[in-house]
C-alpha cells in the first residue's frame, strides 16, 4: 500500500471551478504537490502551465498535468468534474449526466486503493457525494462534499453587511441540501455569542423576520444571480475548497457544514446532506447536533426527503447501490 502524502492534492476536473480552486490552493501554500486531471488532457496541461508560470511570486509547489495513476498517494482528491446546467435543462437532467460521469471517474479512483480524503465539489453535490461514497467503497468519514460551506459564507457575509460588522464574527449556518430546499438555522445564529435578534436591535434593526427572509432569499439565489451576470460561479467555491483543505491538511478540527453521510441525526439515515461537522486529517470526525426549533426541524426533514427521493432515483435508474 502506497503511503499517503498529506501535502499532495489531486484535482479531477479543470474547468472554471477546478482551475480556480487549483489557483487558490497554490496561493495558500498548504500543498507541496498538485496533479491536475481532465478528460481533455490539453486543458489540464494548459491550466497547470498557466498557474506554474506565477510560482516565482508564490511558494514552491510541484504542479503538473497527469492521469489517475498520479493520484495514488494524494492526501486529498478533489472532484470538480461534471457538466454544468444549461438554461433549457432541468436539475434532473443534470443529475443524470453527472451521475454517469461519476460512474466513469470513481471506479478509476477506487481500483487504485487510494487512502486520501475524497472531496466532491461537483453539483448536485449531495447526490454526487452519495454516489462517490457508494461507488468507491471508501469509509464514510473519508468521502465528503463541499456542501453548504459556500452558502454559509454567503449568509455570514450578508449578515455582516446588514449589521455593519465583521462577517468573521458572525456564527450562523445554512444546512440541508445544497439547493433550493436548504435552510438557514436562524434559531442558533449569533454574533460573537450575542443572540442575532439582540445584536440586530443593538444596531437599530427590529424587523427580524423580514430581514431574515430577505437575507435567506439572497443566499439561496446568489448562484443564479451570478450565473445570470457572468455565466458561472467559481471564485467563491474555490475559496471554500481551500478552506476545507486547510482543515484537513492542518488537522484543524474546525466545524464546517460539509456534505456527509447521516446515521440517525434528526431521523436522517443513508443520505448525504450538509450539517456542521468537525473536519480534520481523517475527514469527518463527528457531525454536530446543533439545536433547531420545530420549524427548522420540519424544514430539514423536508430537505432530507428531497434528497432521499433523488437517491432512490439514481439507485433505480443508474444502478447506484444503497444500504
Amino acid at each position: 500500500m502506497v503511503k499517503v502524502n498529506i501535502r499532495k492534492a489531486a484535482m479531477i476536473g479543470c474547468g472554471f471551478v477546478g482551475s480556480s480552486a487549483a489557483f487558490a490552493l497554490m496561493q495558500s501554500g498548504i500543498f507541496s504537490e498538485m496533479v491536475m486531471i481532465d478528460a481533455d488532457r490539453a486543458r489540464a496541461e494548459g491550466e497547470a502551465m498557466d498557474i506554474s508560470h506565477g510560482l516565482p511570486f508564490a511558494r514552491p509547489i510541484k504542479l503538473y498535468a497527469g492521469d489517475y495513476d498520479d493520484i495514488v498517494d494524494a492526501g486529498v482528491i478533489i472532484i470538480t468534474a461534471g457538466a454544468n446546467q444549461k438554461p433549457e435543462e432541468t436539475r434532473l437532467d443534470l443529475i443524470h449526466k453527472n451521475v454517469e460521469i461519476f460512474k466513469s471517474i470513481i471506479p478509476e479512483i477506487a481500483k487504485r486503493n487510494c487512502e486520501g480524503i475524497l472531496l466532491v465539489v461537483s453539483n448536485p453535490v449531495d447526490i454526487l457525494t452519495y454516489t462517490a461514497l457508494k461507488l468507491s467503497g471508501f469509509p464514510e468519514h473519508r468521502v465528503i462534499g463541499s456542501g453548504t460551506v459556500l452558502d454559509t459564507a454567503r449568509l455570514k457575509y450578508l449578515i455582516g453587511e446588514h449589521l455593519r460588522v465583521d462577517n468573521r464574527s458572525v456564527h450562523a449556518f445554512i444546512i440541508g441540501e445544497h439547493g433550493d430546499s436548504e435552510l438557514a438555522a436562524w434559531s442558533n445564529a449569533n454574533v460573537s455569542g450575542v443572540k442575532l435578534s439582540d445584536f440586530c436591535e443593538m444596531r437599530g434593526h427590529f424587523s427580524h423576520e423580514a430581514s431574515e427572509n430577505r437575507i435567506y432569499e439572497e443566499v439561496k439565489n446568489s448562484a443564479y444571480e451570478i450565473i445570470e451576470r457572468k455565466r458561472a460561479t467559481y471564485y467563491g467555491i474555490a475559496m471554500a475548497v481551500k478552506r476545507i483543505c486547510e482543515c484537513i491538511i492542518r488537522d484543524e478540527k474546525s466545524i464546517l457544514p460539509i456534505s456527509s453521510m447521516m446515521r440517525g441525526m434528526y431521523g436522517m439515515e443513508d443520505i448525504v446532506i450538509s450539517m456542521p461537522a468537525i473536519v480534520g486529517k481523517d475527514g469527518v470526525e463527528d457531525v454536530i447536533p446543533i439545536s433547531l426549533d420545530e420549524e427548522e426541524q420540519a424544514q430539514l426533514k423536508k430537505s432530507a426527503g428531497v434528497l432521499r427521493k433523488m437517491n432512490e432515483m439514481i439507485q433505480k435508474e443508474h444502478g447506484i447501490p444503497g444500504d
